[in-house]
């Protein structure tokens, strides 16, 4: 039995190294980027703890990627397996189209939606009339009060489906309450 000489590999260990630390630090700027706009954007620490745990999936699988590539794995038995793993998470989705339906629809919210929380709001639907101030925004569900004082809880799939208008932001209300003090 010979032993493995780790000299012999200091090519791979300092490739891993690099990609190690590089992952590290795109991991902890993206970080600091969503807890800035998040900030920004008024959007509840809940909503941002998903984009964080999604963001950190992204990072250990390209770390996970990276590393098996730079160790020499087969691609072809990589290829394989990398298929058949994606192949039963995409069947666990089907199964649960409205979990990944409602998760994607709240990273919508979040990212690219002027709907924040405290915004008086109208859901476009013809069969409801929900018009009422939006208290909280999760990963699965927007939570508003209504005009007559009902606390009801949308899926954010449904959100995104139906369509919404913003009566009025927090924002604005705060500067016609800071107006109506200064007449």
């Amino acid at each position: 039995m010979s032993m493995l000489d780790p000299m012999s590999f200091k090519t791979e260990i300092l490739v891993t190294v690099i990609l190690l630390v590089v992952i590290i630090t795109l991991n902890s700027l993206t970080k600091r980027a969503i807890r800035r706009y998040g900030r920004t954007s008024s959007i509840d620490m809940n909503s941002r703890k998903i984009i964080f745990y999604l963001s950190n999936l992204l990072f250990y699988l390209l770390a996970f990627v990276g590393i098996s590539l730079i160790w020499g794995v087969n691609l072809e038995d990589f290829s394989l397996f990398l298929s058949s793993v994606l192949a039963i998470v995409g069947i666990g989705f089907v199964a649960q189209w409205s979990i990944l339906s409602n998760l994607t629809a709240s990273v919508i919210l979040f990212f690219s939606h002027p709907l924040r929380l405290g915004d008086r709001i109208r859901v476009l639907d013809k069969d409801f009339d929900w018009t009422g101030k939006v208290e909280d925004i999760s990963g699965f569900y927007l939570f508003m009060r209504t005009d007559d004082g009902r606390r009801i809880t949308i899926p954010t799939n449904l959100v995104i489906q139906k369509g919404i208008e913003i009566l009025k932001h927090e924002d604005e209300e705060e500067d016609t309450e800071e107006k109506s003090f200064e007449d």
